[in-house]
């Protein structure tokens, strides 16, 4: 039988639309199967992100003895030290004796700012009889102030890590905490050592400067050790603390770098 030219066109005409349809399909099946494997790969990261986000959030507030470096969510805190062990002294801490049961007088200065302060022997011994042995030994002189706060009620510049980022100590830490407030209010000018988050024997060089009144909640170990107060010179802070903090918010490096040039204490 001869073929019939309009069957054969209908039937090339329909081959086609199925290559057609064949072809559409297999580009959307493709695009589908890319669509998956960009979701997959965007929630990774997102998972990748957020654990390193967390991960340099609890370095940043478990650093230091204590943990102001004082965090705004309003706890004092530093970065333990490796040998960090609660309810012991480790290392070679100066003997609480060296504080005399007095109250020493002394001066700091901080970038353009001199603080006068008093450091309280009877009140923070061990506190005191540290801080007293490292400012005589010279270990201050030339470290930053890694820590400003600015919050309503956590306003807080903490001093004293020689590795500059709260990680940092003497190479010993003690206890216990000594002179914490019963009220958990810090008023302006108090000189007080930062620890270890639920460690009271974590104290180390690390300190911070309360610039304006803060409350500061004990965690489970309890309050922060109080070793003095400034007594002239506070108001000099302004230049760094109305600067606030590198990048903004309210917890984290000074937008103006602290450098503590010279302290003195007799």
């Amino acid at each position: 039988m001869a073929s019939n030219p309009r069957q054969e066109r209908e039937a090339r005409e329909a081959r086609q639309r199925l290559r057609g349809y064949q072809a559409r399909q297999a580009v959307h099946a493709h695009r589908m199967r890319r669509r998956t494997r960009d979701n997959l790969i965007a929630g990774a990261v997102l998972v990748i992100v957020l654990v390193l986000a967390v991960g340099a959030q609890l370095a940043y507030f478990n650093g230091g003895p204590g943990t102001p470096k004082a965090e705004p969510s309003a706890s004092a805190t530093t970065t333990p030290t490796p040998s960090a062990t609660p309810g012991a002294n480790t290392g070679d801490v100066p003997p609480a004796s060296l504080s005399e049961g007095r109250t020493w007088t002394g001066s700091m200065k901080l970038n353009d700012a001199t603080l006068g302060f008093e450091l309280d022997g009877a009140a923070a011994p061990q506190g005191v009889a540290s801080t007293v042995s490292l400012i005589k030994k010279g270990f201050y002189e030339g470290l930053t102030c890694h820590r400003l706060t600015t919050g309503d009620n956590f306003k807080v510049l903490q001093c004293g890590d020689p590795s500059g980022d709260g990680s940092g100590g003497p190479g010993y830490s003690y206890g216990p905490i000594e002179n914490a407030p019963a009220d958990a209010v810090y008023p302006a000018g108090t000189i007080a050592m930062a620890r270890q988050g639920g460690n009271a024997y974590s104290m180390g060089s690390q300190f911070f400067i309360v610039y304006g009144d803060t409350s500061i909640p004990a965690d489970a170990a309890g309050g922060y050790t109080v070793i003095g107060h400034v007594t002239s010179g506070l108001d000099g802070l302004s230049a760094i603390t109305s600067a606030g903090v590198e990048g903004g918010g309210q917890d984290g490096k000074p937008a103006v770098p602290v450098t503590m040039t010279a302290i003195s204490v007799q």
